[in-house]
């Protein structure tokens, strides 16, 4: 590429990396994700650093960890002074775009972003701040098991009016920079809000699945007495014992999350698609990644908020042919890692950055070669826990450990279902022995649940004192300027306007002869 390359970046909404068929699913249909997939480098397996909306996309998009930047749940506000990979991107000479979800919490709703096209799905107060102190409690922002018991076909719902916005402006905004004449490379982030549940999706997608064709869980439901402690507290929260989870009433929610993934592998196509008739395409690297997974019936819970893989693990594919030839990475990585990531893809390796950060650039195991972070560490501190939960995975095995749980040691080669918690083995004891030493040098358990208990407190204190008389909410407000849209006499001549809005464009011809008017300027 003789110029600075574009970047498009697709994200899905709770996409867990197991129910994709470029990572092995047999029933799942998303052509376009594979064709992706086939071409490009895919992370077998890449992991959310929490698995919950705002905590990952704030970890992702900042490249640290939770805890460092007080990215605790999703009503946790993500500060203005944290530099992101957009404003990385933005100084090192790129248009930075939005479009879609990044549950931006707080008054500063574009982190970086030169333009942001839509508002956001989710509220951007303090209103679903996590309450550790009163863990018997379920408030009223819970996920419930109405999602799946009411699992179904639909016409219209509000993930699909919001998508629909999603990718229109995204397309549109993709012809546009393909002629306006800004030369500067485009960084553009689109981001849907499926699969995310409610499961229910519309029949177009429904109808491309088969009742008797729906697999089960491959782990079934644990009785809650067999469930770790953390398990416990979510099946509580969720209210997993509300309603009887019949084998039709798991196949229905499996049926409509497998149906959203065909709604955003569409999406997906029509942007691919988009990228080529702009003339984009060669010039363009594409992303595709998730904020976290869906657990989907398996061990009997559901969407996220632990660090088992169906919750845990995510897509994460990296297509720029001119780049790196197609391949797959064994190697475990996080979603941290995008931020320097993404610097070397821009060719901005030289630009220096105000603090150092974490996470390792992949783009030498994309292109073959040796790198990338030696371990993946991960936080849970939201909502249905009483303290943090904590995850590193280094190379075969993954080490779970809570405030209150027992640790949990899986081999993910041998167990890649994790039914075996080898916590406690002596073959194993000096493995289990390092992951403990580690986690107690970078982690100070009481003290970072103390600071997270203070911080739900302050918030609280302010959402209800922001709700009292007249409210200025933080809610993303789009832009629109009509004066500036379409033929205008502020504008250029009405013929030059319309065949600049032209893609491919053309010039006009020269007049073949005298004409009888003369156009004033």
């Amino acid at each position: 590429m003789s110029r600075k390359a574009n970047i498009i970046f697709i994200m899905a909404d709770q996409l867990a990396a197991p129910a994709l068929p470029a990572y092995g699913h047999k029933v799942v249909k998303a052509p376009h994700i594979q064709g992706l997939a086939e071409r490009g480098a895919v992370f077998d397996a890449a992991y959310c650093n929490s698995p919950l909306c705002a905590p990952s996309r704030f970890s992702m998009l900042s490249g640290r960890l939770p805890s460092e930047i007080g990215a605790y749940d999703n009503a946790a506000e993500f500060p203005a002074t944290v530099p992101t990979f957009a404003h990385m991107l933005r100084l090192g000479g790129y248009r930075t775009i939005l479009s879609g979800k990044m549950h931006f919490v707080g008054p500063d709703q574009l982190h970086g972003f030169e333009e942001r096209l839509t508002t956001d799905i989710y509220p951007a107060d303090f209103g679903w701040a996590a309450d550790w102190e009163r863990p018997e409690r379920r408030l009223d922002f819970y996920h419930t098991m109405l999602s799946v018991v009411e699992a179904d076909a639909c016409r219209r719902s509000q993930q699909i009016d919001f998508d629909e916005e999603v990718a229109y402006q995204a397309e549109r905004r993709i012809y546009d920079l393909a002629r306006d004449g800004d030369e500067r490379p485009f960084f553009l982030l689109v981001s849907f809000t499926h699969p995310h549940d409610p499961y229910t999706i519309g029949q177009e997608y429904w109808d491309l699945y088969r009742p008797e064709d729906i697999d089960l869980p491959a782990v079934p439901a644990l009785a809650r007495e067999d469930m770790d402690p953390h398990s416990q507290r979510l099946h509580d929260a969720l209210g997993l014992a509300d309603y009887a989870l019949t084998e039709a009433r798991i196949r229905n929610a499996r049926r409509a999350y497998y149906g959203a993934i065909s709604y955003v592998d569409a999406k997906v196509g029509r942007l691919l698609a988009t990228l080529e008739a702009a003339g984009l395409a060669e010039d363009s690297i594409v992303v595709f990644a998730a904020d976290h997974g869906d657990m989907l019936g398996e061990r009997g819970l559901w969407y996220k908020m632990c660090f088992y893989e169906w919750a845990a693990r995510v897509p994460l594919i990296v297509a720029a042919p001119e780049r790196f030839g197609p391949g797959r990475i064994a190697q475990p990585v996080s979603l941290i890692d995008l931020f320097p990531t993404l610097q070397d893809l821009g060719g901005l390796a030289g630009l220096e950055l105000p603090e150092a950060l974490p996470g390792r650039s992949l783009l030498p195991l994309m292109e073959g070669g040796e790198g990338g972070p030696e371990a993946v560490h991960g936080e849970y501190l939201g909502e249905a826990a009483v303290g943090p939960l904590l995850m590193i995975r280094r190379g075969r095995y993954k080490y779970v450990l809570g405030t209150d749980s027992p640790p949990q040691l899986f081999d993910l080669e041998a167990d890649p279902q994790e039914l075996s918690n080898l916590s406690g083995q002596a073959a194993l004891a000096e493995v289990e022995d390092g992951f403990a030493r580690e986690a107690a040098q970078r982690w100070d358990l009481e003290a970072l649940r103390a600071e997270v208990i203070a911080d739900q407190r302050r918030r609280r204190f302010v959402q209800e004192a922001q709700l009292i008389g007249a409210h200025t909410p933080w809610d993303f407000q789009p832009i629109f300027d009509a004066s500036e849209s379409y033929a205008r006499n502020t504008r250029a001549i009405l013929g030059d306007l319309e065949n600049r809005a032209r893609l491919p464009y053309r010039e006009s011809p020269a007049p073949d002869g005298p004409g009888a008017l003369r156009r004033e300027s």
